[in-house]
């Protein structure tokens, strides 16, 4: 059993135009949570029906930085990003105002 499902909500100009113009909102998720899951943990999190949830994994990448002592290699981790679709008329408070 996974103790919790829903990590954080990603913010970037791509979910808010998602959330302003089709009703959807992404979140990043635990690796090995399921659809089911996700569904059940927004919709007892946040009182709204899911109509959806698509999800993917996004794959690390390899990053360099220059520092005093020369190239630094180093790699960030891959995660698990779900995107959920909110039934018509209702929204998501991801930043908590009331």
């Amino acid at each position: 059993m996974i103790k919790r499902i829903l990590i954080k909500p990603v913010i970037t100009e791509k979910s808010e135009l998602l959330s302003s113009k089709h009703n959807q909102y992404s979140f990043v998720v635990h690796k090995k949570a399921n659809k089911i899951e996700i569904k059940k943990a927004i919709e007892n999190k946040y009182g709204v029906t899911v109509e959806n949830v698509s999800t993917m994994i996004v794959p690390g990448k390899t990053k360099t930085r220059a520092t005093r002592s020369g190239y630094v290699q180093g790699r960030t981790a891959s995660f698990k990003k779900a995107i959920i679709t909110v039934a018509d008329g209702e929204e998501l408070n991801i930043y908590g105002e009331a």
